[in-house]
């Protein structure tokens, strides 16, 4: 009975680890190019979806290195510039808080956004949905909603 138990325990963790299982939905949905939305929305989408990325990169390196967070993205192996953005992480009491800005926010009607390992977890229970903190171009702030 007891190996049985351990068989099925096996294949549930397995499954769950290719995507299948119930928190396989939980990463916000990409496949729509956000092109209905308003320009703020946007910009807090593509933000968003690399802020999420980062995030939950940052909480997986974590847990790999017995708890302790990575201070820079670059101990991470991540580049703190693209081509479009500049990325920075701080841990506040070991949780990644990720920021991420346009590098021409004169374009854009949000410049920057941020957020915390508290997204994956909204993400994981409001079927992807999840709000970060923005920045607009005047420089007033406000919570955004990423997601469907």
């Amino acid at each position: 009975m007891i190996g049985r138990a351990t068989w099925l325990l096996t294949l549930g963790l397995a499954y769950a680890a290719v995507g299948c299982g119930p928190g396989a939905n939980a990463k916000p949905r990409d496949t729509d190019d956000g092109s209905r939305l308003r320009p703020d929305q946007q910009d807090a989408r593509e933000l968003g979806l690399e802020i999420f990325d980062l995030v939950d990169r940052a909480v997986a390196y974590r847990a790999s290195h017995q708890g302790r967070p990575a201070t820079t993205l670059r101990q991470m192996g991540i580049e703190s510039l693209t081509t479009n953005t500049v990325r920075r992480i701080l841990n506040v009491q070991r949780e990644p808080v990720v920021t991420v800005a346009f590098r021409r926010p004169e374009q854009r009607q949000i410049t920057s956004c941020r957020g915390d390992s508290q997204i994956l977890v909204e993400a994981s229970v409001n079927g992807g949905r999840f709000t970060l903190m923005c920045s607009a171009r005047s420089g007033s702030q406000r919570p955004m909603e990423i997601g469907e």
